[in-house]
């Protein structure tokens, strides 16, 4: 819509040098009739009421400009951006008509990609198959996807409803999940067929209020994908390992049977031995495969900080730079003694000083950051990116299980393991455990 407003000040004024130059002439002509003061008020009054029309005449078209652009403004406010006004004016005021219909065409262009934004990503999440669930402070649903009224909700609609009414109804697996209030896998029974879940929940301000945001992902194809490329690198690495010992021992078990035929038993102690070796050599490493499998779920317990920090350093050598906190932890002692260990002495077989091992000890958050550094080489962002897989190992004698199995432990107390290559040269290993135990405020 076009409100329009015409400039008609140039003719006006015209009309006012005339009417000007006709009062001055009335007024010459009357005073040779009437007395001087008459003569000029005449005059006066020739001047004045032209001046008085034409103000009135010039402020007629600004007032209908002024009255079109409150319109305009007040359309702007209320959401509606297609008003414009259209003026023959050269002046400051058609300068200012220029900007605002400048401004109106912006707010409409952003309004329509804006538009079309909402309506796409509203199309993606309604048809992500990722269910989607967004809950007010109020404790109300007031997002709900197609996956989550599938899942959740049989197909009915979710919004308006009661989070904890709604969560009460659900299955105990995916209950618990919610309650614990992180990110977690847990799996249900469909169809007769177990689907694995991953639940992620996070917080976060929405006009200024506190929403939560859950996310269930359905995993089953993307685990077992997984599970079945680690049976297979499992399988590769213990075929490995066992052709590299079962076929020492062949060959020494035919030598030992040669030298048994021609009656040399002096040498058959070293190829005893040397089997025996091997042997040694193979148990050892199907123990450490079975200590994943076996690993226990963690009994967390207080710890004290300095004592937890002095047991350590009975054991292994390296620096503490900052003082311990004095506060306590929770956590399985034994289990984290033996992931700091493990760290440690991959801190020394890094190649740098050993008087560079550090250990430091401090709380971000809601998190306990324990870091060990070195000043070895640190590690290529290939290795980086594979080093806390299962099997995978930088040492040729390595089973590839040392920062797997500390990984797993850490994850199993609710924390996670990050590996950053240091400025300067070598390697910080992070190790963050939750501050409070679940449950606990």
């Amino acid at each position: 819509m076009t409100v329009r407003v015409f400039s008609t000040t140039g003719r006006l004024a015209l009309l006012l040098w005339l009417a000007a130059l006709a009062g001055a002439a009335l007024a010459l002509l009357l005073a040779r009739a009437l007395p001087a003061w008459t003569a000029l008020l005449l005059a006066w009054l020739a001047l004045a009421l032209p001046l008085l029309w034409l103000a009135f005449a010039v402020m007629a078209p600004l007032r209908r400009l002024l009255r079109a652009l409150e319109s305009s403004v007040a359309s702007y406010r209320d959401g509606d951006f297609s008003f414009g006004i259209a003026a023959r004016r050269k002046d400051e005021l058609g300068a200012l008509i220029d900007t605002h219909n400048a401004l109106g065409a912006a707010l409409r262009e952003q309004r329509q990609n804006l538009a079309q934004r909402e309506l796409l990503l509203d199309t993606v999440v309604q048809h992500s198959p990722v269910a989607l669930l967004l809950v007010d402070p109020g404790g109300r649903v007031t997002l709900a996807n197609l996956a989550a009224r599938q899942l959740l909700g049989e197909g009915r609609s979710l919004i308006g409803l009661d989070f904890e009414r709604l969560a009460a109804s659900l299955p105990y697996a995916l209950r618990r999940a919610l309650e614990l209030g992180e990110d977690s896998l847990f799996s249900l029974e469909m169809d007769g067929l177990e689907e694995s879940f991953h639940l992620s929940q996070r917080g976060f301000r929405l006009h200024g209020r506190p929403h939560r945001l859950y996310l269930l992902r359905r995993m089953t194809r993307e685990l077992a994908r997984a599970e079945v490329a680690v049976w297979k690198k499992v399988i590769r690495v213990i075929s490995h390992e066992l052709n590299n010992s079962l076929a020492p021992i062949t060959s020494l078990a035919h030598s030992g049977a040669e030298l048994a035929r021609r009656g040399e038993a002096q040498r058959l102690p070293d190829v005893f031995a040397r089997i025996g070796e091997r042997a040694r050599h193979l148990h050892g490493f199907i123990a450490d495969y079975a200590q994943i499998a076996k690993l226990p779920a963690p009994r967390p317990e207080p710890v004290q900080w300095p004592a937890f920090v002095a047991a350590l350093a009975a054991h292994a050598r390296f620096r503490v730079p900052y003082p311990v906190p004095e506060a306590l932890a929770s956590f399985d002692a034994a289990q984290m003694e033996q992931v700091l260990l493990n760290l440690i002495k991959n801190a020394h077989e890094a190649g740098g000083p050993a008087e560079a091992v550090e250990l430091e000890v401090q709380r971000s958050g809601a998190h306990w950051r324990i870091e060990v550094r070195d000043r070895g080489p640190g590690m290529s962002d290939a290795v980086l990116a594979q080093a806390l897989l299962p099997f995978y190992s930088t040492k040729r004698s390595g089973s590839g299980l040392g920062l797997a199995l500390a990984r797993e432990i850490v994850e199993a107390h609710g924390g996670r393991v990050a590996l950053i290559n240091r400025e300067g040269g070598g390697l910080c290993v992070r190790v963050l455990l939750p501050a409070t135990m679940r449950g606990e405020a």
